[in-house]
């Protein structure tokens, strides 16, 4: 296996609208993330990943970009993003930034040109169709939230395709002139010095010619069109092209967001003789307990559900690809809530430290979502008009309001499961909306602010933050860490998350207790050893502790460098 920076890097996700305002108006900005760049340099994070701050009508919160070589406005200019890249060079930290080319917004000067006519020049650069026969969308597809993936123009009397929102047209990469357009458009990037790219859903972007009517299932008002997007006929020409072009003649690191993806195509999408990525998001295991409307309707899961998951990604990728690591982001709800619910009372920094714990000594590039550092959770906002998100509102349309979900039952779901969970600001102080803002924030702080925030956890060095800390410490000390094999250890517990890593003569057992009982971790007789150490742990172990069978407290980890 080839060592390279980014697999032993940590990286730290920052949604800007959410992360720090330097001037009152309510709104995370480039200003702020430079002012707490030094914040970062002590939790010891390598990369930054930037969600997207190009400028936008945010219909999708910057997921709907107008012009990608110019800011956001509520974010700032050209020059302070100048600036924050030179003062995150400058501690060492390195710059991702959100690339969003699935789709642009109908608001780009390409699609405003696309639009006027059907042999406009930039015509080509969406998906433009016309109707069936009797009017009806060129074909069943429904969109991401809850509408006709295909919105009719009037003016040029076709139909373009919009997996997302209505502003947010596909962009065709059919055309090499697109294509290209979106490859110099990255090197203006490159050149100015950032050091790579994690890519919104990227495997959307071939599409299967003529764009078939997809399957329907019961009570659903549009077609499945999935079959004909996800991982298309054209997807691996299209990033090798992409590689070619711009990111093989740089030193960076790739990342492709990719829903329904599975271990034989992330190996081809991250085999580093294939040219295309360095690594991929998949999805399974946060969707575990979807039920009948998806996350809307959350049931119970098991925790060997969750292991065989991450099992088969460390087993599947341990040859060829690369894992990227994570419990949460900016669509995920809070990592504590979602993975260990009946822990946020009474044990929620034990538990945030256990899931670090788990999380950290995998194999792959862990992410950490802005807060997570500090033990964040889910915010439970009684009325819908306090939630900004465009999936969550549109959910409460089509679930609630239509009568599938109870109001009680749709609540429930948007508490657990909800975007804005993750996008309430940073908590830094116990200051009126936690110090985030002295203007009126453009979402609500999460009401435990008080206890739960940065300056508090900077003042405790038993907290979350400064566990996060070590942990990256230990990645940069034990190259078992980075690139030990994975071995499961009691895979049949519904308690216990325990794992080997192994390189050379160094082990690395790692034990978790999901639960607030205490079960027994049981040491399999095959491992032997002649030293253990205690390298981290979320309760005090000492390392003469015999470790054949060891009582584990509520939510406790444990990580032992066995020689």
């Amino acid at each position: 296996m080839n060592k390279t920076w980014w697999k032993e890097s940590v990286i730290y996700q920052i949604y800007p609208r959410s992360f720090y305002d330097s001037n009152g108006d309510g709104i995370g900005d480039i200003k702020g993330i430079t002012a707490k760049l030094d914040y970062l340099k002590e939790l010891g994070i390598d990369v930054i990943w930037l969600s997207p701050i190009f400028k936008s009508p945010n219909a999708d919160n910057g997921y709907d970009v107008s012009d990608y070589q110019d800011i956001m406005d509520e974010f700032g200019t050209m020059e302070d993003f100048d600036e924050m890249l030179e003062e995150a060079h400058h501690r060492g930290i390195k710059i991702m930034l959100d690339l969003v080319v699935n789709h642009s917004s109908d608001e780009h000067k390409w699609f405003i040109e696309s639009r006027q006519s059907k042999d406009n020049p930039y015509r080509d650069y969406y998906i433009w169709h016309p109707g069936k026969e009797n009017g009806e969308p060129p074909s069943n597809w429904g969109a991401m939230w809850g509408d006709s993936a295909w919105k009719y123009d009037e003016v040029s009397g076709e139909y373009y395709l919009h997996l997302f929102h209505e502003k947010q047209p596909d962009l065709n990469w059919e055309n090499p002139t697109l294509r290209e357009e979106v490859y110099k458009m990255m090197r203006y990037w490159l050149d100015k010095g950032i050091d790579g790219f994690r890519m919104d859903v990227i495997n959307f972007i071939s599409k299967v010619p003529g764009f078939p009517d997809g399957p329907m299932r019961e009570g659903e008002k549009f077609g499945d069109g999935s079959p004909y997007f996800l991982n298309g006929p054209r997807i691996h020409e299209f990033l090798q092209e992409m590689n070619r072009e711009t990111f093989s003649k740089y030193d960076t690191i790739t990342v492709g967001e990719m829903p329904g993806v599975n271990i034989d195509q992330a190996k081809l999408y991250t085999g580093e003789e294939r040219n295309e990525l360095n690594m991929v998001f998949q999805f399974e295991h946060v969707d575990l307990g979807n039920g009948k409307y998806g996350k809307w309707t959350p049931g119970p899961w098991k925790l060997t559900d969750l292991k065989q998951i991450l099992d088969r990604w460390q087993e599947g990728l341990a040859t060829g690809g690369w894992n990227s690591l994570y419990w949460s982001n900016h669509d995920q709800p809070r990592a504590v809530s979602r993975w260990t619910p009946g822990a946020e009372e009474k044990y929620r920094e034990k538990a945030a430290k256990m899931l670090a714990t788990l999380l950290h000594n995998l194999q792959g590039s862990p992410y950490i979502y802005q807060g997570e550092e500090i033990g964040m959770t889910n915010v439970y906002f009684d009325s819908i008009d306090d939630y900004r998100d465009v999936e969550t509102l549109n959910a409460y349309r089509d679930l609630y309001k239509e009568g599938k979900l109870t109001y009680d039952k749709m609540m429930k779901g948007i508490h657990e499961r909800g975007r804005d969970n993750s996008r309430t600001p940073i908590q830094w102080d116990d200051r009126e909306h936690g110090g985030f803002t002295t203007g009126t924030p453009w979402i609500q702080v999460n009401p435990n602010y008080k206890k739960i925030n940065v300056k508090s956890a900077l003042e405790d060095n038993t907290s979350i933050f400064y566990y996060y800390k070590k942990l990256i410490q230990l990645r940069k000390k034990h190259e078992v860490i980075v690139y030990g094999t994975y071995e499961s250890v009691m895979k049949d517990s519904e308690e216990i998350y325990a794992y080997m890593r192994t390189l050379g003569e160094n082990k690395l057992l790692v034990m978790a207790n999901f639960m607030d009982g205490t079960p027994v971790f049981t040491l399999p007789s095959t491992l032997g050893f002649t030293s253990k150490e205690v390298l981290i742990s979320n309760y005090e172990v000492s390392d003469e502790e015999d470790i054949s069978s060891v009582v584990l407290k509520p939510y406790e980890a444990r990580v032992y460098l066995l020689r």
